[in-house]
């Protein structure tokens, strides 16, 4: 999981909306080596109107409706956290009608130079005891009779 506080580089598959469904006329962008296809998103329960971010996408199969693809998720300015996770459903938008769904499959989180940031390491859990620990226990006390407790 990671909260979108900054950009985010994300791998996924791109589904392309059909015209009839509201998507682009023209059909799925071409991709260009020399530029990426730039537009606006947001990530549901957030809408188009309250939550949107930019898009960069490439590396996607020309004209086809549902490709693998590469992309990087910048905040607005006056955003709020986003939660983006393995699973979650990108919606890009031109302007606020949606054109195609990323469904994101890998996220890492960008340093400011836009370089990948390191993954912070985990703490290291805490080396197994040595020994058990000591546990009193009442119950031995409650069986054991003057008779038998001198008695070895």
């Amino acid at each position: 999981m990671v909260m979108m506080t900054g950009s985010l580089a994300v791998r996924g598959t791109v589904v392309w909306l059909t015209p009839q469904q509201g998507g682009r006329v023209s059909g799925p962008p071409e991709p260009d080596y020399d530029y990426d296809y730039t537009a606006t998103a947001y990530l549901p329960p957030r809408t188009a109107e309250d939550g949107q971010v930019g898009i960069a996408l490439r590396r996607f199969a020309p004209g086809a409706w549902r490709s693998a693809a590469e992309g990087i998720l910048v905040p607005a300015q006056d955003h709020r956290a986003q939660q983006v996770v393995p699973g979650c459903i990108v919606v890009v938008t031109e302007g606020i009608r949606p054109v195609g769904l990323l469904t994101v499959e890998e996220v890492e989180i960008l340093a400011s130079d836009g370089t990948t940031a390191p993954e912070p390491r985990a703490t290291t859990p805490a080396p197994a005891a040595l020994t058990t620990p000591y546990r009193h226990s009442t119950a031995a006390a409650r069986w054991t009779t003057p008779e038998t407790a001198g008695a070895s």
